[in-house]
């Protein structure tokens, strides 16, 4: 029997949503980046918290994180109602907002990532690293009802520590130019481009002439149809099954290219993405929120999260003239993370498959 999940059911509007409402949704997201530059600029400029830092640290993290936001969404709506929009103006940003919000948000993801890798083989292992902190462990140590810590670790306690710190000086080198390469383009006269654009955005949205007669919802379906027709050409029934062979063999093989399962799951991620910010242009019209949405988006995160994780620990593997015992380490931990990729997938396909109930 279908699982029933409760939502909202309600038509979203009578009458048409007009192009009003995408520039109020504009306005208020670039109003948004200008708070956030601000905030970015007076507590320092970093893109992520490192190992050390203080407590006020979290404040430039949040302040990066609100940048990222509001350029996805600025980004994302620029794409699904670009015939309303001055053609060229839209088609020229977008490209640049897309490499601001990738730019801004690597420095986080090799931290993001660093974090996962140590925190997987504590919990395999047994091993703590230098760079975890006491909460961190302890948390990776007691497991969890999914993640059960190894009942014997003594073999791979033995490469753990050295595929820990072969972990940590990768991806901490490749936090460090991330930083420096975040740092040069907020400094840079494609960053100030970028942020006047944005800055005139907040006041005045370049609409086409019929944009405020014509309705939104068109083309925020449209958005929706896309995703639809992505999701029906996944594989939801080898979603179902607990194991993926073919995954792990092909992230084992020296081959560096990522896994060719993993790319239309990816580009899932990103149509349900512009899904969901269409609905949040006709949010303040009426459209009731989907919670089954957010689940799966926070499935497709996590699977992202594994997907790269595995990678980071498959190249680490490639690494010349490591120790059998490190390779053998990195090994066990990249199966770990393509069966996190798995569950990802079993928890999409569980929420995307929810039936909402009238209430």
């Amino acid at each position: 029997m279908a699982q029933q999940h409760l939502e909202p059911t309600e038509p979203l509007l009578a009458g048409p949503v007009t192009g009003d409402a995408l520039a109020g949704y504009l306005r208020a997201q670039a109003t948004e980046f200008l708070r956030a530059l601000r905030l970015h600029r007076e507590s320092g400029g970093t893109t992520a918290a490192g190992p050390g830092a203080g407590p006020d640290a979290e404040d430039p993290v949040d302040a990066a994180r609100a940048l990222r936001r509001s350029l996805r969404r600025i980004s994302a709506s620029l794409h699904t109602f670009r015939p309303l929009l001055d053609a060229d103006w839209s088609e020229s940003l977008r490209p640049e907002l897309a490499w601001l919000s990738g730019t801004l948000g690597m420095e986080h993801a090799y931290e993001s990532r660093l974090e996962r890798l140590l925190l997987a083989l504590h919990r395999l292992s047994g091993a703590v690293f230098p760079s975890q902190t006491v909460g961190a462990a302890a948390q990776a140590n007691a497991g969890s009802p999914s993640h059960p810590a190894a009942p014997d670790r003594g073999n791979l306690t033995v490469g753990a520590a050295k595929a820990g710190a072969l972990l940590d000086r990768q991806l901490t080198l490749a936090r460090t130019r991330a930083h420096s390469t975040a740092l040069q383009a907020l400094g840079s006269s494609r960053f100030h481009a970028v942020a006047d654009c944005i800055a005139v955005l907040a006041s005045e949205v370049p609409l086409t002439q019929t944009a405020p007669t014509t309705d939104l919802r068109p083309l925020a379906t449209a958005a929706e149809e896309r995703l639809t027709d992505a999701v029906t050409a996944l594989p939801l029934v080898t979603a179902g099954h607990p194991y993926n062979a073919e995954a792990l063999i092909h992230g084992l093989s020296p081959d560096p290219a990522p896994h060719p399962q993993d790319a239309p799951w990816h580009q899932v991620r990103l149509l349900l993405r512009l899904h969901r910010y269409a609905r949040e242009v006709l949010q303040d019209t009426g459209t009731p929120v989907d919670v089954r949405l957010l689940d799966a988006g926070q499935a497709l995160d996590r699977h992202r999260d594994a997907s790269e994780a595995a990678a980071a620990a498959a190249q680490a593997a490639r690494t010349p003239r490591i120790a059998p015992a490190t390779a053998y380490a990195l090994g066990v931990l990249h199966a770990d993370q393509r069966h996190e990729v798995e569950a990802a997938r079993f928890a999409f396909q569980q929420s995307w498959q929810k039936q909402p109930v009238n209430t």
